[in-house]
């Protein structure tokens, strides 16, 4: 079954992408939308429950900003929020990310088993950035965080070809990478069949760019709302960018 969460104001949220760090809201605004959002996420049956530790998540917030080397990132406060939350809700424990580029999107999502923000154990958390140099910068941000040795891996690889070489499961999987040649998001699609053998029943995926990049996910997002492939999918739009969460 298909869901949409719609923040009231979303469309007159603005960040700025290279100063990320900025407050775009007040915090109890920010709070509010996300807290909303994740309402929604119990009520489809895709979360448990809707609380977490609004302390450690702005541990998290604070370690990135003073440890991570950012160039830009469409990650928003709200957006960095809602990953967050639903990873320490969830405790996955393993978690895959597809496309982290300098590791701010593997971190929203890993930032809930290590670092200040951690607030349970995870048995393996893999980061991939095709892009060499921006997996080494998303490495060494890595690497900054408390906890991260021995469980968290930034690995320099193609996402789809290390999905479908992969022989364990998968209980959380993030999709925020771009195919080749113009592509785009429609690469989702390919990372999550890849990706289908490793989930178990109740896992989750988490897909960014669900309101910007909708047209190029539109196979994507068709398979997902599906109701006979996936038990349930909502679209987030507490930003531009959006994020479709779906339960296997």
């Amino acid at each position: 079954m298909s869901h949409v969460y719609e923040a009231p104001n979303w469309r007159d949220y603005k960040m700025n992408w290279y100063d990320p760090h900025r407050e775009a809201e007040p915090l109890a605004a920010e709070i509010a939308v996300v807290d909303a959002g994740l309402a929604l996420l119990v009520q489809a049956g895709i979360l448990p429950h809707g609380q977490y530790d609004h302390a450690k998540l702005l541990a998290h917030r604070a370690a990135v900003r003073e440890r991570f080397e950012i160039p830009w990132t469409a990650i928003s406060h709200r957006m960095q929020r809602l990953i967050y939350a639903i990873n320490a809700i969830a405790q996955p424990q393993v978690m895959v990310a597809v496309g982290i580029f300098c590791g701010n999107t593997y971190i929203s999502n890993a930032g809930a088993a290590i670092g200040p923000g951690a607030v349970y154990q995870a048995q393996r958390l893999v980061g991939l950035e095709i892009r060499p140099a921006e997996a080494d910068r998303a490495r060494r941000n890595v690497a900054a965080m408390e906890g991260s040795a021995g469980v968290a891996e930034v690995l320099g690889e193609d996402g789809l070809a290390w999905l479908r070489g992969y022989q364990g499961t998968i209980d959380l999987l993030y999709l925020d990478a771009d195919g080749p040649r113009g592509s785009a998001k429609s690469i989702y699609l390919d990372l999550l069949q890849a990706g289908l053998p490793a989930l178990r029943p109740g896992s989750l995926v988490l897909a960014h760019n669900s309101v910007n990049s909708a047209r190029s996910m539109a196979n994507y997002l068709a398979y997902v709302r599906d109701s006979a492939r996936f038990r349930a999918s909502a679209n987030m739009i507490v930003d531009d960018q959006g994020l479709e969460v779906s339960r296997y």
